[in-house]
Order: structure tokens, then sequence, then C-alpha cells
């Protein structure tokens, strides 16, 4: 019998390919598979929808068992895009971003298939899930960086992390992203 978490991501995985849209795992959930400890009780994931209308996804969510979730969710899918849902079978939440321009469709190329229990799904690669800690900023999203870092000393593209990093200072007209990353490595080299 599959975890929870590879049973809701197969229910989400049948509603992405029944609509042919593009998508990844991040946030916690791939923390733990590249190696971090981490607990958590829901799933975030990123998903292109190219010309698909929202209204179709979330069809395709609640055909696989999905409900939308919160209070006036359209307001909050438009300020934030993230269109929050949990997956009636579990009982888990699950955080689906509607992917834009930018970085996203970068991660998106570089998502790479890892197993999750019985199924195997899109995961951003480490290096992106380093970036994407960064720029959050709060210190569980370091520790998690850290974590990766740890747990990964050889086969990782720190030139990856700096460049993207690079991108979205420039982007953002930050100047603090490199300098986090550089005291993450600093630190795994102790």
């Amino acid at each position: 019998m599959p975890s929870p978490v590879a049973e809701l991501l197969a229910a989400l995985g049948a509603a992405f390919e029944r609509l042919g849209l593009s998508w990844y795992l991040f946030g916690a959930q791939a923390v733990v598979l590249y190696g971090g400890p981490r607990l958590t009780a829901d799933v975030d994931v990123t998903v292109a929808l190219g010309d698909c209308p929202t209204s179709a996804l979330v069809e395709a969510l609640a055909t696989e068992g999905f409900r939308l979730r919160g209070a006036d969710v359209a307001a909050f899918v438009e300020r934030t895009r993230v269109l929050p849902a949990v997956h009636e079978a579990t009982g888990m939440p699950v955080d689906v971003v509607l992917a834009g321009a930018g970085p996203e469709e970068l991660f998106l190329q570089r998502a790479r298939p890892r197993r999750v229990d019985v199924i195997t799904v899109p995961v951003a690669a480490p290096e992106d899930i380093i970036a994407m800690k960064v720029l959050a900023g709060r210190p569980k999203d370091l520790e998690d960086a850290a974590a990766i870092l740890a747990a990964n000393p050889k086969g990782f593209d720190v030139s990856l992390v700096r460049d993207t990093l690079g991108m979205l200072e420039a982007a953002l007209d930050q100047r603090d992203l490199l300098p986090a990353f550089e005291r993450l490595v600093a630190q795994r080299g102790r």
C-alpha cells in the first residue's frame, strides 16, 4: 500500500497528465528526497498551465479527489498564484503553485524523476531547491538548504546555484542571496 504522500502525488500526477501539464515537486517533501531531515504534513508542487484555464485544473483536481481549501480561493489564486487544496483520501493539504515566466520555467526544465514510495514523480533539482530555500530566507528554509548541501557532498553543482541566485538578485534588485548561500557553503566545509 502506498504512503499518503505517494497516494496524493499519484492523484496529482493523474490530474496534470489528463491536461498535458508539466509539473514538479518542491518544498519540504523534496528536501526529504534529497536527504534533509524534515517533518511536514503538506505537499508543494508547481505546475505550468500554459493555455490551460485554471478552471480546467480545478475540475481535473476535483476528479482526482481534491477539494479547494480556504475562503475566496479565486481571489487568493489571483493574488498569490497558489491554488490551495486538500486531498480528501489522505487529508493532506497541497499547494499548487501556478508557474510564471522566469525561474520556474528553468526549474521545470531541470526537474528530475525521483522515486516516492511506489511512484516516480518530477522533483525540482537539488540545486534549485537550495536556490528556492535561500530566496525564502526563513531560518527553517536555510536549515533545509544546509541539510541538502550536507547530504549531497558530491555531484552537486554549486555554480548552478550561484548562477540562479545571481539571476534572482538581478531580477529582484537584491544583493543578499549570494552572500547567504556562500555562508551555507562555508558552513558545509567546516
